[in-house]
């Protein structure tokens, strides 16, 4: 049986923030900048990985160059931040951050979107004092997310055995092994449920089961 779970680390787009219309029209926006035909939503998830350079292979059907990889950053982001104003965040999502504080338990936030970015975002959703720590990326990885959470993890006075991840990506499952923690993963975002399954973790519809399943893991 596990360690008892006292601390969630949350993903943010596509997880507790409702983003993916926006990112499916900001890929879009930069798929015809570069001169690549529209993808549908279902078609999107079932291309979208990351490190991200791998899924802008997907849609070439070839490896990009280092110029065409930031093109289509610069691109993507420019689309997406414009479209933000509009996002909202995942349907429960702020009442489940207020029971989880409530109850005397901690929680954190660990995302791969720029953090001088996240977290005036984080702010304006008026949720960040559910969080003991906000990290978003400050510098360029090509190893995904497992770098990230791994120096997340470290910050936090945490057990990694008492963690449970809750994000939408196979990455996130990626991440929270090699870390020593657990996952949830949440069919919101950017991957099939499908994708999803194959990381042999609990998948789930709604953030309120996410919950419930992470309690179940460590139960």
């Amino acid at each position: 049986m596990g360690s008892h779970l006292t601390h969630i680390v949350w993903d943010w787009n596509g997880t507790l923030l409702h983003d993916v219309d926006a990112m499916l029209a900001a890929v879009n926006a930069s798929c015809a900048e570069a001169g690549l035909p529209p993808l549908t939503l279902d078609r999107y998830r079932d291309l979208f990985c990351v490190p991200v350079p791998r899924f802008y292979a997907r849609l070439l059907g070839r490896v990009p160059t280092d110029i065409e990889c930031r093109t289509m950053d610069a691109s993507f982001y420019r689309h997406y931040e414009a479209s933000t104003k509009n996002t909202v965040l995942a349907p429960g999502a702020k009442q489940l951050l207020v029971e989880w504080q409530e109850a005397g338990l901690t929680q954190s936030l660990c995302s791969l979107a720029p953090h001088e970015s996240l977290v005036p975002l984080v702010r304006t959703h008026g949720i960040e004092r559910h969080f003991v720590r906000v990290d978003g990326r400050k510098k360029q990885t090509s190893t995904g997310k497992a770098e990230q959470l791994a120096h997340h993890v470290a910050a936090l006075n945490v057990d990694p055995r008492r963690m449970v991840v809750i994000g939408d990506a196979l990455d996130d499952a990626v991440a929270a092994s090699r870390a020593g923690a657990r996952a949830v993963l949440y069919t919101g975002g950017s991957h099939s449920r499908a994708n999803l399954m194959s990381a042999g973790v609990p998948v789930v519809d709604t953030l309120a089961e996410a919950v419930q399943a992470a309690k179940r893991l460590s139960a």
